[in-house]
């Protein structure tokens, strides 16, 4: 089942984010969590089977100044290592292009580092390209 996460869901959602190398969120994840279930361009939906998260998918409405719609940008989407490819993360990928695709965003776009090989695997299935170059500039140390 897909729904709207809870801040009671946020050590499950820890307990993900582990899993894609981000650790200790424990510490910060509360406010994270408010301030993006508190935002109209935010949306993060989780995947609860028998009453336990399992996956988590969080998306944000960017405004477009120069095109007519706006755009959808995955930010983060993570399944359970235990229980990949039976097409949870397929699900949760289809749910947040309807989402966009309601909100009237013209293209739905995901940043992946270039280690997660298998993510990139999965991006392609569902229908994603790679797109010109990403540069990011770190604003901490």
């Amino acid at each position: 089942m897909i729904r709207a996460a809870k801040l009671e869901d946020r050590n499950d959602i820890s307990v993900l984010l582990l899993q894609l190398g981000y650790p200790d969120t424990e510490s910060f994840i509360k406010e994270n969590m408010e301030r993006l279930l508190a935002d109209p361009n935010e949306e993060l939906m989780v995947y609860e089977a028998e009453g336990r998260v399992i996956a988590c998918i969080s998306l944000h409405y960017i405004p477009q100044l120069g095109m007519r719609g706006d755009i959808a940008s995955i930010s983060y989407l993570v399944v359970d290592s235990s229980i990949r490819s039976k097409g949870i993360g397929k699900e949760l990928e289809e749910f947040a292009a309807a989402s966009a695709k309601k909100r009237g965003c013209i293209s739905i776009q995901v940043h992946c580092h270039s280690r997660r090989i298998e993510a990139h695997k999965f991006y392609e299935r569902q229908g994603f390209k790679e797109a010109p170059k990403y540069f990011s500039k770190r604003l901490t140390e």
